[in-house]
């Protein structure tokens, strides 16, 4: 075994960097929200009184948390606004992310199927939409999907529909605008899973007598689960806390907790309440993640 200790500096840095940037860009940030999350809202530039004296030293630092009081959290608790935005959010994601597992899956299949000299220009053109702004793409969206858009003079041209068909500002329109625009975060990890399948194994199990339609099940889906699980955790997590899409193209009705943290930030201007929401919702979230890493490292045990 080497000796780190003997590695060179540049090493060090190299190793370290990781864990510098996840300090100074993740556990920062999240101690500063932290802290206004503790703090008391007021009328004022910034919005709120903190509650932790860090110019009282240790001393005044511990009095400062033996006294603190939990209130923001507490009022997440007891304001029905909340858990309803929330459970919005998680039913829409999951929703959402069912759609795009649909929708995908079959999308990188094709794409690992297809002839190795296409298989960059079948992923150059699921990227390419990144080449746009976002806010840009979603915005094509209201003018595709209003009622005098380009989806209803279509549907009326063909004679499919007699009136436009009131689809923006609903539910289906803010899937519709989900599906699109995460789309290629589920096909980008199946596709990459799907590619390093080994053909032969089905093959063999085509010659052990399988139908092509019992292979794929028995074989294809089985180990392209890491690719699954992967493009769903990186849909289903930022989607929960989305806010530009529910706001341009849903409705009144479309509660979801994106909004709700935009509203008491904004609008409300209580800061305090706001942290506590994105507090929150980073524990809910951070909990996929640590159980997807734990059945990642058994499954690893288990191969290696």
């Amino acid at each position: 075994m080497s000796n780190r200790s003997n590695e060179p500096i540049g090493w060090r840095l190299v190793r370290g960097a990781p864990f510098l940037w996840l300090l100074l860009f993740f556990l920062a940030p999240f101690l500063i929200v932290l802290k206004i999350s503790l703090s008391d809202a007021v009328t004022a530039q910034p919005p709120y009184r903190p509650t932790v004296d860090w110019s009282a030293g240790v001393s005044g630092l511990a009095e400062t948390v033996r006294s603190l009081d939990f209130e923001n959290f507490a009022t997440l608790v007891g304001d029905d606004l909340y858990w309803q935005s929330g459970l919005s959010s998680l039913r829409i994601a999951a929703i959402a992310t069912l759609i795009l597992l649909a929708v995908g899956y079959p999308l990188a299949y094709a794409m690992a199927q297809a002839p190795a000299r296409w298989r960059h220009v079948l992923l150059m053109l699921v990227v390419l939409p990144f080449w746009t702004s976002f806010l840009i793409r979603v915005y094509a969206w209201i003018g595709i999907l209003k009622p005098e858009g380009l989806l209803n003079g279509a549907l009326i041209g063909l004679g499919v529909v007699d009136e436009p068909l009131m689809i923006l500002n609903t539910d289906i329109a803010v899937f519709i605008g989900l599906v699109y625009s995460y789309l290629p975060f589920m096909v980008l990890p199946l596709f990459a899973t799907l590619e390093k399948l080994d053909g032969a194994l089905i093959e063999a199990a085509q010659d052990l007598g399988a139908p092509p339609w019992r292979a794929f099940w028995a074989v294809t889906v089985p180990l392209s689960w890491p690719g699954v699980v992967a493009g769903s955790l990186l849909c289903f997590i930022p989607i929960v806390g989305e806010f530009v899409i529910p706001d341009l193209l849903g409705g009144s009705d479309t509660l979801m907790i994106g909004k709700t943290l935009w509203s008491e930030f904004f609008s409300n201007r209580d800061w305090p309440l706001a942290s506590a929401v994105a507090i929150v919702l980073l524990i809910v979230l951070v909990g996929p993640l640590v159980v997807f890493r734990e059945v990642e490292a058994r499954r690893l045990e288990r191969t290696s």
